[in-house]
């Protein structure tokens, strides 16, 4: 497969790189920094050598004084190496420019180290968005795989997808010692699959899974800790009225949803399809905020009758609600939401993305294809202006 041309805006200062393992930061800093120095924390050497003496970066650093460029990748292996970076970030101001990757913030938040109090940016690589493929795979094959570049690079990307998880556990969370019983925290993983796209319910996860609810909300920021999963919480500005309190739940990527969720006689295959589109449009909108630097947030909306609108990007520059559908034509029932929503927020632009091939407007409701809308996503476009160029 060719090199893809990721989004990612590079600074020009100092900053650390984080996004689960798999998503290519490695290999980006390794294209985009070819000259540097790189202290790879994966390598056991490597790691045994910092782990035991982290001073040797500044070793490192000054018997290499004409390299401009230090890549530290999973930093997180050895936190003490940050209390160094610190020191030397301001003993050669202006000289250096460190790279610090990392796929978990766990070991970071235990050390109680501060991100170099502000010192170095916080960028986050996310997996492929479509417009950074441009058509080499069809949508429903990433709609079943995802957009992992670790699975779409291999030679058989449906393997590497059902061993993805598996090497989470094995590598992340048993070797690090993050949970006592892997039995349960595998099981945990198979149940929490259902609540993908949804409000997440830790009472009925852990009833379901016969797992502590202390237990299960450990595990929930396991994920989290890994970048394997995140929190979307409820829109609630100016709100006129009543709305629901819990955030909604989401794997990072769809083909990691898909792996781990069962799929036997009794599961809905259109109710699985359903979640994976409503999971595949949250992780490119969370892409396109991060990777356009524009402040906005995203959202969802939801009335305790049920009433629900999927996302809503909210920002000093954008103010748009969007309902995805997994069907291929727009129904009355299906605008019913947004035409709620816009009634209490008559300045937000409403959007409707469904997998049939027309665009339409409806009700001063913006119909698109959800598949073409994805494909033309550009960060540091306005969404309307993604919609204009369709």
């Amino acid at each position: 497969m060719e090199i893809i041309k990721r989004f990612l805006k590079v600074p020009e200062q100092s900053f650390f790189l984080f996004g689960p393992r798999g998503t290519g930061k490695s290999t980006w800093v390794r294209d985009y920094y070819p000259d540097a120095l790189l202290i790879d924390l994966l390598a056991p050497e490597v790691y045994r050598s910092y782990i035991a003496h982290p001073e040797r970066l500044r070793e490192l650093v000054d018997g290499n004084p004409n390299r401009q460029f230090v890549i530290i990748d999973e930093i997180q292996k050895v936190p003490e190496l940050l209390n160094t970076v610190h020191m030397l970030m301001e003993s050669k101001k202006n000289i250096i420019q460190f790279i610090l990757t990392g796929s978990s913030t766990r070991k970071l938040k235990k050390a109680g180290v501060d991100l170099l109090a502000g010192r170095a940016l916080l960028k986050t690589m996310h997996p492929f968005i479509l417009s950074e493929l441009r058509g080499i795979f069809t949508f429903e094959e990433i709609l079943r795989l995802g957009l992992l570049p670790v699975v779409l690079n291999s030679k058989d990307p449906s393997d590497v997808l059902n061993s993805y998880v598996s090497l989470y556990l094995r590598e992340e969370v048993q070797m690090e010692g993050m949970i006592r019983n892997i039995g349960d925290f595998a099981r945990f993983l198979e149940i929490i699959s259902f609540s993908h796209s949804s409000v997440l319910n830790v009472a009925n996860i852990a009833r379901e899974s016969e797992i502590g609810r202390k237990t299960v909300e450990g595990y929930i920021n396991i994920l989290e800790d890994l970048l394997l999963a995140y929190r979307i919480p409820v829109f609630t500005k100016r709100a006129s009225r009543s709305l629901i309190k819990h955030s909604k739940f989401y794997l990072f990527d769809t083909g990691v949803f898909r792996s781990l969720r069962p799929a036997g006689p009794f599961d809905r295959q259109e109710e699985i399809e359903g979640s994976a589109l409503e999971g595949l449009v949250a992780q490119h909108l969370r892409a396109w905020i991060a990777y356009s630097g524009n402040k906005s947030v995203l959202y969802f909306w939801r009335t305790p009758s049920g009433t629900e609108v999927d996302f809503v990007v909210y920002g000093p520059e954008t103010f748009y609600a969007i309902e995805v559908k997994n069907s291929d034509k727009v129904r009355p029932l299906d605008l019913q939401s947004l035409k709620t929503f816009i009634t209490d927020y008559p300045s937000a632009k409403a959007i409707l993305l469904y997998r049939g091939s027309d665009r339409l407007k409806k009700n001063n409701i913006l119909c698109l294809p959800c598949s073409d809308f994805l494909s033309n996503l550009q960060p540091g476009m306005l969404l309307l202006e993604t919609c204009a160029g369709m």
